[in-house]
């Protein structure tokens, strides 16, 4: 299966791995409890049909967000991860 990094082009997938699903870090742990920290680590979405998730490209060793149909494992498009300036 090929994977496009938006960096190199269509990769074979033994190049790539899986970081995760996108979701918004909480507040550090002063602020934040033990509960919505153990949702952030442990609870993901997990949904059957399309998914963003991110992933790294271990030649380039750049990251990115692909979306993957999790239920036939179609990639449906990749993109670089916006950076703040």
């Amino acid at each position: 299966m090929l994977f496009p990094c938006p960096f190199c082009g269509p990769r074979d997938e033994t190049e790539f791995h899986y970081v995760g699903e996108p979701k918004a870090r909480p507040a550090p742990a002063e602020a934040a409890g033990e509960a919505e920290w153990a949702g952030y680590l442990y609870v993901n979405a997990n949904p059957k049909g399309p998914a963003r998730e991110i992933w790294l490209h271990l030649t380039c060793l750049e990251m990115f967000a692909m979306t993957r149909d999790t239920a036939t494992n179609a990639v449906l498009g990749s993109e670089s991860p916006r950076r703040a300036p």
